[in-house]
């Protein structure tokens, strides 16, 4: 298959929405505009208001037509995925600015949780555009809901409550502070969310809730001078923008009217006399849309804010009426059921409302134009249908493709083709010319007979369909190559890191200093003194407290030096100034020197050996990145672009990716297998289960599809026909890529150009099967991936030896996981699961004992009689837990019973509720990775961690389940590994005969002194820990008004402390600038001092102070006497103590202004070589 388009072929590809105006003046046009000219010939503009037999294939091409007879049109589906297919298909039709989605909440109307900032603001800008037309550029022509949605009662001035459009011309700084908190944005001392706004100084930053990216608005005064785009990641700015459009955060209008209202209800509801007092004093708290029906006297629906021109189409409504009537009938009883969990804070049942409304009352106060589609009807005479037939997908079989087409062509149908992006319709136009089936790929479909050519378009059309009726062909997407994830819109990174760089102290944390040893954080104070001139300075400190009351202030400029103690037990306090702590050090020193040595051997090895040199991207791996149907993180992009630079080097790569569950690392790994087959090379797939082996085959065929390239596997799953033919494949090349277990590393299975080995969770295999991996490092490249996270200090000790990777920040969309901690109770384990039947969700529900795990499921399907329930476990025959768990996926039953055998790697993103029996029992670890297999989708995630009632559980137990009910934000996998490390020493980190030594120093310093030991060997310089003292009577610190929050500073101190070069303080002045404002004079002597440090340690030179005589005392000094004679030239009252190896040099008359700046100056004129 060739890259490039024949010339028959050529012309500018389509995207979504853009086509010209091939229609009448004021007709909707889309990627598929042209083709609806069939239907309105035939149907003199579309089926009139009654029933319309249609299949799901062809309702997208009805419903345009519809669109076009009353607009806005009010599509009512089911499901939440139906909403999103039907809206693809719309948007292929109409043109993506003229159809919106309006979504459900991820919560239900009545839980004390707020939905998410995003589905808010997407909802808000739909009302918007519905009560404010004509402040749009583009009509909205139809609307796309799920039943959920459309019965969900509403505060019915929401579409009068205007977003804020922010300019050049907005004035008032107090105003936009008061405009945020009315619109319900959260204020915070930092945004990483949307929803939330910060203010420091003249900045103002927020996250709008239906924007792409976070916003820094900077004033002068009252008026904007400069609005910019930042990164929640690192807070830093990214490019200029000209307008800001900021819609509400919260679905409730908190008017005077709202104030009163609440303040009234008190009496009537004294058990919500808490946040009804929040709602009267003006505030708004998480979950506090849930009163909002209550105290609003006429709710509004969705239908409501159409206006009188509007339509209704019902989609299935003999299931949206099944599904509204169970709707209301679960939320009534999970309302008026007193649970206290996750879901409703405090046990109190919400009360005053219904929830969700009536089925009926849609028809009621909706538009009088309704349309029922579905696939048969009672009425055989009024109805009308349109036949149309859905395709077989080809699953990027072309050829045979371009043979159908060839006939219908023969036939005088017109063929339109679509697909997502750019270079599948280039390549389907590439291999259609060459098969001799005419083909265009254009910006906007030409004038000619039909039957003349195939038309290829770029939309978000999923499945099209064959209607002989109107001479008609469209296919989509799915229907050429099989089904896929829907596409996301590409939008900055809007996550913040899980990063450990923080440094993150509670008052009594033991924290290790690097010269001192262990000791107790008691806080952060400032101290003044006396400085320059009779004026007072200040700096703030950092506390510690040792042995027998001695307390130690480290200066802010040295906060580097200070990490918490995580070792494995609660160490005890050391003594100030004593040798306790050195000789910790030298005996931890003398423990490290074998492990680096072993370090040492492996990169010797590998250094040694002659690998694959890769060629660069080419055409098709361009296409496969652009066919991701999410949005990459910053850290994918970055580990993709480390491990493509490791390919392309002739060295055999061996790199470790490391990142938490869900967080994208198979995509990486998607990536780097499609650089090593586009090139001619094999890639063979490693998974320690056969359940992983499946997923990762569905995953990788799914992302492969429409590329010449050949999955298989390799795994007890396949037959011995399917074995031997992937292993004949693999010797003769026609395979590219297997995945499997232990199998593959058989020394019986030949390959015929391996070029790349990745390994999912290597440390879940064998002893026998890592050897054969060491073996295969020296010749392949090797690309290692765990969800076990790596401590980044851990990660620097052994850079170099074996390239680590890690991903920290947590994809889009995605919402931390709510964790309760409960003993087991039936009736709270079947509201958890009809709850999340609620949402159209599914369940695992892990029992890990298989002698009773079919008695546990029979009692589910009894308490719970609406769920489907089946069982896996491990024990079962391969092929049944195969199809089991193939129909799990399908969403073909709601409830799996299982044991721990979904803790690696299964993704299936509708399961959103984890129920764990005798959670006690599990380890810390596996727990986590078993809450991962949740909230990995937009739906919020639940898991419910039980232990028996009444029953005492071990303290160990008790902290493990503690743990996992603390760290519930995304990313929390490493201070969830950290804490393993505590509870159970070091040993699940670097071996159970080092876990002593970690417990000694703290795994900082351990991972410090492996560092040293490493460079050593390696003959590399070590970065010594050396203290540098500057101590200087000025008044240098983070003013408490130009950082206000107490953390930040802290985390700002160690970054300042920790600059080690010019361009460190070049970037860390620019982002204080950027974050905070212009510096105030004594952030600017703080991030000088750091620079002058930075020097120092260059030179040297360990300690520069004023004496009580006004000299400037640096040490030691070697000098040179070129050195000499310029200091004797320009100094001539210095005083060199050779013995001691100080200088003496007195401060001039009158004393400088700025003293940082005439020390600074003065020791580079010392020290500094001169320019030549």
């Amino acid at each position: 298959m060739t890259d490039s388009l024949p010339p028959s072929a050529a012309g500018e590809v389509a995207q979504p929405g853009t086509v010209d105006d091939v229609l009448d003046p004021g007709v909707a046009t889309g990627a598929l505009a042209p083709s609806l000219r069939r239907g309105r010939d035939v149907w003199d503009g579309g089926p009139p208001p009654g029933d319309v037999v249609a299949s799901p294939a062809v309702r997208p091409y009805l419903l345009s037509l519809l669109a076009e007879q009353a607009a806005p049109l009010l599509v009512l589906v089911p499901r939440t995925s139906d909403a999103e297919a039907v809206t693809d298909g719309l948007s292929a039709y109409l043109g993506e600015a003229r159809v919106g989605m309006f979504p459900a909440w991820e919560t239900l109307p009545h839980e004390r949780l707020s939905p998410q900032p995003r589905t808010v603001g997407r909802r808000l800008a739909i009302l918007d555009r519905l009560q404010h037309p004509d402040q749009h550029d583009e009509p909205l022509l139809a609307i796309v809901a799920p039943v959920r949605a459309a019965l969900q009662p509403m505060d019915p001035r929401l579409g009068q409550q205007r977003p804020i459009v922010l300019g050049r011309s907005w004035e008032g700084f107090e105003a936009l502070v008061d405009g945020l908190a009315a619109l319900g944005y959260s204020r915070t001392p930092q945004v990483e969310a949307r929803g939330e706004f910060a203010v420091r100084g003249g900045i103002i930053d927020v996250f709008p809730t239906a924007g792409d990216h976070a916003v820094r608005v900077e004033f002068w005064g009252d008026d904007i001078e400069s609005l910019r785009a930042f990164s929640v990641g690192d807070q830093r700015s990214t490019n200029a923008v000209d307008e800001v459009v900021i819609d509400a955060a919260r679905e409730l209008v908190l008017d005077d009217d709202l104030r009163e209202r609440a303040r009234a209800a008190i009496a009537d509801w004294p058990q919500l006399t808490s946040e009804l007092d929040q709602l009267a004093e003006g505030q708004v708290f998480d979950g506090a849309e849930s009163l909002v029906t209550m105290l609003t006297p006429e709710p509004a629906l969705l239908v409501d804010f159409l206006p009188g021109s509007a339509g209704l189409a019902l989609i299935d409504p003999m299931l949206l009426e099944e599904r509204a009537t169970k709707l209301r009938e679960e939320a009534e009883v999970l309302a008026d059921t007193a649970w206290q969990t996750v879901a409703s804070v405090g046990g109190e049942p919400p009360v005053g409302q219904d929830g969700f409304a009536r089925p009926g009352e849609l028809l009621e106060r909706g538009p009088r134009s309704i349309w029922r589609l579905g696939p048969f009807t009672s009425d055989v005479t009024g109805s009308r249908g349109l036949q149309a037939t859905p395709w077989a997908s080809f699953r990027g079989d072309i050829v045979t493709l371009a043979e159908r087409l060839r006939g219908l062509l023969r036939d005088g149908a017109r063929v339109v083709v679509s697909v997502d992006a750019d270079g599948p319709a280039r390549r389907i136009a590439d291999v259609l010319a060459e098969q001799g089936v005419p083909a265009s790929v254009a910006t906007e479909l030409p004038v000619e007979p039909p039957g003349a050519r195939v038309e290829i378009a770029v939309s978000r059309l999923r499945t099209g369909f064959l209607s002989e009726d109107l001479d008609l062909a469209v296919l989509g997407t799915w229907d050429v190559f099989g089904p896929r994830r829907r596409r996301a819109s590409r939008r900055m990174g809007t996550r913040t890191t899980a990063a450990d760089a923080v440094l993150q102290l509670a008052e009594g944390d033991a924290v290790v200093h690097h010269t001192h040893g262990v000791g107790r954080y008691r806080g952060m104070v400032t101290r003044e003194f006396p400085g320059m001139d009779g004026r007072t300075a200040k700096r703030d400190y950092v506390l510690l407290e040792y042995a027998d009351g001695d307390t130690l202030y480290v200066p802010s400029d040295q906060v580097d030096a200070i990490a918490r103690y995580q070792g494995g037990e609660t160490p005890s306090v050391m003594s100030l100034g004593g040798a306790q702590w050195e000789r910790a050090k030298n005996r931890v020193r003398k423990a490290v020197r074998d492990i680096a040595a072993d370090l040492i051997r492996l990169y010797t090895a590998r250094m040694h050996s002659q690998g694959t040199a890769f060629s660069p991207d080419g055409a098709m791996q361009a296409e496969l990145e652009d066919s991701f149907a999410h949005v990459e993180t910053t850290d994918q992009l970055t580990v993709a672009d480390e491990i493509k630079q490791d390919m392309e080097a002739p060295l055999p790569m061996d790199r470790l990716l490391a990142g938490d569950v869900g967080f994208g690392k198979t995509e990486v790994a998607i990536r780097a297998a499609g650089k090593a087959v586009f090139d001619g090379y094999q890639v063979a797939v490693l998974v320690p289960t056969t359940i992983l082996a499946q997923q990762h085959l569905e995953t990788f065929r799914e992302r492969f599809s429409g590329f010449p390239v050949v999955v298989a596997e390799l795994s007890r799953f396949v037959t011995d026909k399917d074995r031997r033919q992937t292993m004949a494949g693999l010797a003769a090349g026609t395979v590219d890529v297997v995945i499997g277990t232990h199998a593959l590393l058989a020394k019986s299975v030949e390959w015929k150009n391996l070029g790349l080995v990745i390994v999912d969770e290597e440390q879940r295999f064998g002893v026998a099967q890592k050897e054969r991996l060491k073996e295969l490092r020296t010749s392949v490249d090797v690309l290692s991936m765990s969800a076990t996270p790596i401590p980044r200090t851990l990660e620097m000790a052994v850079s170099g030896i074996r390239d680590l990777s890690t991903i920290e920040t947590p994809p889009e969309d995605r919402q931390p996981v709510m964790t309760a901690v409960q003993p087991f109770d039936e009736a709270q384990v079947a509201l958890a699961i009809r709850r999340e039947l609620l949402r159209d969700g599914q369940i695992y529900y892990v029992h890990n004992q298989v002698s009773s795990i079919h008695r546990v499921a029979a009692g589910i399907a009894e308490l719970v009689p609406d769920a489907r329930v089946e069982v896996a476990h491990g024990q079962m025959d391969e092929r049944q837990l195969e199809r089991i768990m193939v129909r799990f996926w399908e969403h073909e039953f709601d409830v799996l019973v299982c044991t721990t055998i979904i803790e690696s790697g299964l993704d299936v993103s509708n399961a959103n509720t984890l129920i764990i029996e005798r959670a006690d029992l599990l380890g810390l670890a596996q727990l986590h990775q078993l809450r991962g297999r949740v909230g990995r989708s937009a739906e919020r995630g639940y898991a419910y961690l039980l232990f028996p009632e009444g029953a005492s559980i071990t303290e160990p137990a008790y902290e493990r389940l503690k743990t996992l009910a603390e760290h519930t934000r995304l990313g929390s996998g490493l201070a969830i590994a950290m804490r393993d490390l505590e509870l159970r020493g070091a040993g699940n980190v670097v071996g159970a005969e080092q876990s002593g030594h970690v417990a000694a120093v703290g795994f900082d310093m351990y991972s410090q002194l492996l560092k040293e030991e490493v460079a050593e060997l390696t003959g590399q310089p070590a970065e010594e820990q050396i203290d540098i003292k500057l101590e200087l009577p000025i008044d240098a610190h983070l003013p408490h008004d130009y950082v206000e929050d107490a953390t930040q500073r802290l985390e700002l101190y160690k970054r300042i402390s920790a600059v080690r070069d010019a361009g460190g303080v070049k970037d860390v002045r620019a982002e204080l600038t950027d974050r905070f404002g212009p510096l105030p004079e004594p952030a600017e002597r703080l991030v000088t001092i750091a620079a002058l440090k930075a020097a120092l340690r260059r030179w040297g030179v360990t300690e520069v102070t004023l004496t009580p005589r006004d000299q400037l005392r640096i040490a030691p000094v070697d000098l040179k006497d070129s050195q000499l004679v310029r200091i004797e030239r320009r100094f001539p009252k210095a005083v060199l103590k050779r013995e001691q190896q100080v200088l003496l040099i007195p401060l001039p008359r009158p004393k400088p202004d700025d003293l940082v700046a005439w020390v600074a100056g003065t020791v580079r004129e010392l020290f500094a070589a001169p320019k030549r």
